[in-house]
């Protein structure tokens, strides 16, 4: 069987290569990050800048929290059918300090998780269109750092 094409679910959110990383902005005026990309105004209450630079964010953090998805989303989302719950984090990220949220990996389900795990960044299939991968990013659990 022929490996299909990787193509990104989400244009422009994170990269493909290896390793991926999220792809965010940073206020030019303030330095406050976002997730994802901003480019009209700053979202900071204290800065009226309106100038950024994509960033390349921190592919490590620690969950902030978690939760599981028990019921299929609603479209727009795509689940694969039949649909299986899956684990979701919120993950404080080690540079920006800012939390984002996305699903574990599969076979990661929430009684592996704890608030403080640490956790990195990589692309999983979140469905397959014909001979094509659809990637999302996803959060994997690492072994605890001394």
């Amino acid at each position: 069987m022929s490996e299909g094409k990787r193509v990104a679910a989400i244009e422009g959110w994170f990269s493909l290569e290896d390793p991926p990383h999220l792809l965010g902005s940073r206020c030019r005026g303030c330095g406050t990050y976002f997730f994802p990309k901003l480019s009209s105004y700053c979202r900071n209450p204290e800065c009226e800048g309106t100038s950024f630079e994509e960033v390349k964010l921190s592919r490590t953090g620690r969950i902030w929290s978690y939760t599981n998805a028990c019921y299929q989303p609603p479209p727009p989302f795509v689940a694969p059918a039949p649909f299986v719950p899956f684990a979701i984090a919120a993950v404080e990220l080690e540079a920006e300090r800012m939390i984002v949220l996305g699903q574990v990996i599969s076979g990661v389900d929430v009684s592996q998780l704890k608030v403080g795990m640490p956790v990195e960044l990589v692309l999983e299939p979140l469905y397959r269109d014909g001979d094509t991968d659809k990637l999302v990013w996803k959060w994997k659990p690492l072994a605890a750092r001394a």
